[in-house]
């Protein structure tokens, strides 16, 4: 009898503990975002000015937010497709391939379209040094 106690008890506790490990792994989210600053540098002859390309990359179905950027920026799709909403406009699609600048203070969401697969940019970013590189808005 008390064999049989332990083992229930035991499959009881495991069971639980499986139980909690699986929510976990399920429910873990993603970083929506990731951004990977390949290079920066000052700008020579330029005073007070930076450039830097960065590697971003969105998770499956994810969204940056409304946000601006205090810099000039130039993008290119590199996998995936995305959808940009800028403020005071209809949605636009982007897919892999496509470039196209982003001037300074626009404010706009990215969403990538795909709930499946990542969408990966590459950004030329010219600005202010010290500038924040992305101003989130409410």
């Amino acid at each position: 009898m008390k064999r049989a106690a332990l083992l229930v008890s035991s499959s009881l506790v495991a069971g639980i503990a499986l139980g909690v490990i699986g929510t976990g792994v399920l429910t873990a989210q993603q970083e929506p975002a990731k951004r990977t600053v390949l290079l920066k540098s000052d700008l020579v002859g330029i005073e007070g000015k930076e450039a830097s390309l960065n590697l971003t990359e969105y998770a499956p179905g994810a969204s940056s937010g409304k946000h601006y950027h205090p810099s000039h920026t130039f993008l290119y799709v590199l996998e995936g497709s995305g959808i940009w909403e800028l403020e005071g406009q209809p949605p636009v699609t982007r897919k892999q391939g496509g470039v196209f600048y982003e001037q300074p203070k626009l404010v706009h969401d990215i969403k990538n379209a795909s709930t499946t697969a990542p969408l990966k940019l590459l950004a030329c970013v010219i600005g202010e040094k010290g500038q924040p590189r992305t101003v989130p808005v409410k």
